[in-house]
């Protein structure tokens, strides 16, 4: 069966966006004057339709209003006065700001800018039902805290550890509560003991550079093996590898949920912080984090005291896969292999990375430098999974759909080991193969390269 709009396998049946009640003036005028969306930036979009085949909800649903040209137009006649409606802001929160519409554009058509000024207006114009601000408060309140995610790192994983979440999960009471609610109890990772990173992991040999390295929120206290192995592969290829304890949020789900203000404030501190430790570069593993940091120097250009200083960060940022390129294959690479024969590895683009920042080949190029590896592609590699921040907790219904075609395409490549480059698409993936009763190992890029590098089968 084919889905009628794209030609692609449908995996779960077509399910139009549930719009929060009948159209009603939620806001009017739509926008205020404190940045409202660039007209510039809107006139830009020609229609010319070739970003639907890659937008994920207009594949679901073949619906105008929710693909990138026809959020556009909405966006555009908020902009000349039209108010906004319920109905609108249930298309724009519809959007998971993959960014796949941006690398398809032709026109060059800058959708994430739009995308990022439009939803600051909306959090600013117009007051959400109960429910939705408690979940968004919650979100808040603890993502992008790294010592508050530290405090319910212990009891999770006790719940864990004594089956206590499975049979918390088994009474149904979070689906009660709220599908939101639900999809962050059941998104949790299985905890094993705290990693932490070193604030100094000198050089291995020569040394070539000296980098920051940003460890993250959920990343850090979640997934601290990672950051930990992040840390080994670059000291490994020269790099003394400074991770500043003071260090907080990137900022990155705060713009992303039209936070603004929020995410400004946490981009100078974190400005703030590289700067004192001196470092050449900034280094980043998590693909939502490097997008944002790249882009501090657009987020602070009106900051009369920050806008040098975040042009000069924004362009010391590089993603892990690009700063062991540039510094070329110094470390030897032993074979990662199953069963003594060669392991079939699939990477899975996070849209952040291939979207957003453009870096394609050279995640690619790393793991195809690993003996005893042969990488195999995913279809449709370029449709977002789901995860797309907190998209997954506050639309969970059309995550849930997403994450099934993805697993769909994983399993279609036979692959052994499913490898990414975001904390929140382990998770995604991970829930979605469960959900399709195959689960596939999966792993971060810097968690394959130090097990190769350092000769040890994958834990």
């Amino acid at each position: 069966m084919s889905d009628d709009t794209t030609g692609r396998p449908r995996t779960t049946p077509l399910r139009m966006p549930r719009v929060p009640g009948p159209p009603r003036v939620v806001a009017d005028p739509a926008f205020d004057d404190v940045r409202p969306p660039d007209p510039g930036l809107l006139d830009d979009c020609v229609h010319c339709g070739f970003c639907l085949t890659t937008c994920p909800t207009y594949s679901l649903w073949g619906e105008e209003m929710d693909s990138p040209r026809g959020r556009i137009d909405l966006i555009s006649s908020a902009s000349q006065g039209a108010p906004l409606t319920a109905a609108t802001v249930g298309h724009l929160d519809a959007c998971l700001g993959c960014m796949a519409c941006v690398s398809s554009c032709p026109s060059g058509v800058r959708y994430d800018r739009i995308l990022e000024a439009t939803r600051a207006q909306v959090e600013r114009r117009v007051e959400r039902p109960r429910r939705e601000r408690a979940l968004r408060a919650l979100i808040f309140a603890l993502f992008p805290h790294p010592r508050r995610l530290r405090l319910l790192r212990g009891p999770l994983r006790l719940a864990q550890r004594t089956g206590l979440l499975r049979a918390v999960r088994a009474t149904g009471l979070a689906r009660r509560a709220g599908p939101g609610l639900e999809a962050m109890q059941s998104l949790a990772p299985t905890l094993g003991p705290r990693v932490e990173v070193p604030e100094l992991t000198p050089a291995s040999g020569p040394r070539r550079a000296v980098v920051g390295m940003l460890t993250g929120c959920v990343q850090r206290e979640f997934f601290g093996e990672v950051n930990a192995a992040t840390a080994r592969v670059l000291a490994a290829h020269g790099c003394d590898v400074l991770a500043p304890r003071g260090q907080g949020c990137c900022g990155a789900l705060s713009v992303h949920s039209g936070r603004e203000e929020e995410g400004r404030a946490l981009a100078r501190s974190l400005v703030d912080t590289f700067e004192a430790a001196g470092v050449e570069q900034v280094v980043v593993n998590s693909a939502g984090c490097g997008s944002t940091m790249k882009e501090y120097a657009h987020l602070l250009a009106d900051d009369p005291v920050y806008a040098e200083r975040a042009r000069a960060f924004a362009g010391r940022v590089r993603d892990l896969s690009e700063i062991l390129v540039e510094l070329g294959p110094v470390a030897p690479r032993h074979p990662v292999t199953a069963h003594r024969r060669e392991l079939v590895v699939a990477y899975h683009d996070a849209c952040h990375l291939r979207h957003a920042q453009g870096v394609v080949d050279p995640p690619r190029e790393l793991l195809r430098g690993i003996p005893g590896v042969r990488l195999v592609e995913i279809a449709d590699a370029e449709i977002c999974c789901g995860s797309a921040g907190i998209y997954n907790i506050l639309q969970p219904g059309t995550a849930a759909e997403l994450g099934d075609r993805k697993a769909a395409t994983v399993l279609g490549t036979g692959a052994e080991l499913l490898v990414t480059a975001n904390p929140g698409c382990l998770m995604q993936i991970g829930q979605a193969l469960e959900r399709a009763g195959r689960p596939v190992p999966l792993v971060h890029t810097a968690v394959l390269l130090d097990a190769s590098i350092r000769g040890q089968e994958l834990a």
